[in-house]
């Protein structure tokens, strides 16, 4: 039995997202949890004949904790979307709390599970979620992951347009964070090789940091990137299903995660990024979550330069979000 559980399920990401994991032949049962709504979603899903089980739960009668018992897996997009001029400081005061609320859930009820964090900013609700589990002795750093997909999903794309190539061969290393100037996209390494002019490296790279801000002023204040960034999660929690439940070795996928999840490579990159105990770039998965952080070889000066931009705009939101007093543990 493999269950997932969706906190947030009848949001904008949410529904799109459960959606897709209805349809992933990992999952068994799919547990969805919001405030409002997600019986109504579950028995809409559940007519799917895919099978997976679907169940909904709100707030009344314990519907978290049922939500999270036995989960395998739990994805996060709760919260609130970005709007037309609010800024990630902005959502990070209405989303902290919640985020805090639904972390405290899974250190009582899931603490076992693997945790996927799509709720922005990324940035600092990473480190909420490890907070909370550290207060309750029950962090293990091989588990926890910032959802940043989309931003590789967009770099293949956007840079695609340009070039030409196939989206779907298309893979660029993705670094630092998960919003505008911490993003960092590695063109030099765009896999297969492709050559781009000055010139086309910094519009790509502006539009890949603020491709968020396309989709916001599109949707002409009506909702933010749902139907990208849903499929952006489901990709990364069907990497996380082939990787612990089925086994398979290799895959590599990019995340916000906490360094010390591999104590040698993770040691050497907080190094390299001026301390940063949490840092977005391709992790192989394995059985018990992170098995390796990969290496970001060589780069630019160009892309040296971002990532010299980044670093302090990530310590702001790193220190941002963890502001949850560290009890002494014996982590995993």
């Amino acid at each position: 039995m493999v269950k997932v559980a969706v906190l947030g399920a009848s949001g904008g990401i949410g529904q799109p997202l459960s959606l897709l994991l209805k349809l992933n032949e990992c999952v068994t049962e799919l547990a969805l949890y919001d405030i409002v709504n997600s019986p109504g979603v579950a028995a809409d899903l559940g007519h799917i004949n895919t099978p997976a089980r679907v169940t909904g739960y709100l707030p009344a009668d314990e519907g978290l904790k049922r939500a999270l018992t036995n989960a395998h897996l739990i994805v996060i997009p709760a919260g609130v979307p970005r709007k037309p001029g609010m800024t990630r400081d902005d959502l990070f005061k209405i989303n902290a709390g919640i985020v805090r609320d639904l972390a405290t859930g899974i250190a009582q009820h899931a603490s076992n599970a693997y945790v996927l964090i799509i709720s922005n900013p990324v940035n600092s609700t990473v480190p909420i979620v490890v907070e909370v589990l550290k207060k309750h002795c029950v962090f293990n750093p091989k588990k926890i992951f910032g959802v940043t997909t989309l931003d590789v999903i967009r770099a293949s794309t956007f840079s695609s347009e340009v070039s030409g190539a196939d989206p779907c061969e298309v893979r660029v290393p993705v670094v630092g964070g998960h919003s505008g100037p911490t993003i960092v996209p590695l063109l030099s390494q765009i896999s297969p090789p492709q050559s781009f002019s000055k010139e086309q490296i910094e519009k790509l790279t502006h539009r890949i940091q603020y491709g968020g801000d396309e989709v916001v002023k599109a949707k002409d204040g009506a909702g933010s990137a749902t139907l990208s960034m849903a499929q952006a999660g489901a990709r990364f929690a069907a990497s996380i299903l082939e990787a612990t439940v089925k086994g398979k070795a290799g895959i590599i996928e990019p995340s916000y995660v906490c360094l010390e999840a591999d104590k040698d490579r993770g040691a050497h990159l907080k190094s390299a990024v001026g301390g940063l105990e949490y840092f977005s770039h391709n992790i192989e998965l394995g059985p018990e979550g992170i098995h390796k952080i990969c290496e970001i070889g060589d780069i630019t000066e160009y892309e040296k330069k971002l990532l010299e931009t980044a670093i302090p705009e990530l310590k702001l939101s790193i220190e941002k979000g963890a502001k949850t007093t560290i009890t002494n543990c014996i982590y995993f």
